[in-house]
């Protein structure tokens, strides 16, 4: 009566052996494994029940390293964290620790072509040598163009025909000014990355004015570092930018000597005679050098 009485047993699951491992039942193992559509096509795939089961084994790894206070399985994000390094994305994935990983060639079938290298910028010592190349057709092609279309009031060529980055100038006094009739000889040294960067510019001939100091170096806004006046003079566009040429520095500097600039000088007696005794003790210092630049011009 007591076995009449009693309920039958429940009829074992038939959900998908996913679900079933999920919710921490037991699966139905009397039904065929499964495969995801990717394995079924590669011989000798794992079956479904076989990845929940490796997945099972890895998460009861894990929990008991948590537990007992081991260290984390190599290769997995915990592990290359608690290491301090960077992980290492296939090695996570795979379970292989940062370092175990093959290289490129290994994994390379024998005898095939090495792999270019990846597309980027190249090295240093070669991105170096580009912009000098660079900077050398540039000079060149300025070169040529002043030679072929002088420009009036000064005139350009090479100290050293096997060096295209130093330069003779001579420029001629702008008219109705002080240094009318002059002839002033200066030389232009250019960097290695120009036009990134201005060239130094130098009067070998003597001259007095405000913004040549008493070495004959130039101090002129357009030959200043690019960027902004840490002053606050001058504004950035005001400074060198790589659209200038020798042109356009040779016109700043004819102008320069047309309307010297007192506010910045480089030549600081030079800017008071300037400002305070301009047809005085400032136009007969300017004279003298006129005379001189004629004697020397052409030595």
């Amino acid at each position: 009566m007591a076995a009449e009485g009693r309920l039958a047993p429940p009829p074992r699951p038939t959900f998908p052996l996913k679900m079933a491992a999920r919710k921490g039942r037991r699966p139905d193992r009397s039904a065929p494994a499964r495969r995801c559509p990717e394995c079924s096509e590669i011989p000798g795939g794992r079956g479904e029940e076989e990845v929940v089961a490796v997945r099972r084994r890895r998460r009861r790894r894990r929990r008991a390293a948590r537990s007992h206070g081991r260290a984390p399985l190599p290769g997995t994000l915990r592990a290359v964290a608690a290491a301090g390094a960077e992980p290492d994305p296939r090695g996570a994935r795979c379970g292989r620790a940062e370092g175990h990983s093959p290289p490129p060639q290994a994994l390379a079938a024998p005898g095939a072509a090495p792999s270019p290298p990846p597309l980027g910028l190249p090295p240093r010592a070669e991105r170096g040598r580009m912009t000098e190349l660079q900077s050398a057709l540039l000079l060149r092609r300025q070169l040529a163009e002043l030679n072929k279309n002088p420009v009036e009031g000064f005139s350009a060529g090479l100290i050293d025909d096997n060096d295209l980055y130093r330069w003779e100038v001579l420029i001629i006094g702008p008219p109705d000014t002080l240094y009318e009739g002059g002839v002033f000889k200066a030389h232009l040294t250019f960097p290695k990355d120009y036009p990134l960067r201005p060239p130094k510019m130098k009067f070998i001939t003597e001259i007095w004015h405000p913004n040549v100091d008493k070495n004959g170096d130039v101090c002129i806004s357009i030959l200043h570092e690019p960027g902004e006046d840490k002053y606050g003079y001058e504004k950035p566009e005001e400074r060198w930018l790589p659209i200038h040429t020798v042109e356009t520095i040779m016109i700043s500097v004819i102008s320069m000597l047309a309307d010297p600039n007192g506010d910045s000088p480089a030549n600081v007696d030079a800017a008071k005679e300037w400002r305070e005794d301009r047809n005085g003790e400032f136009k007969r210092k300017v004279a003298r050098c006129v005379r001189k630049s004629q004697e020397t011009a052409f030595e």
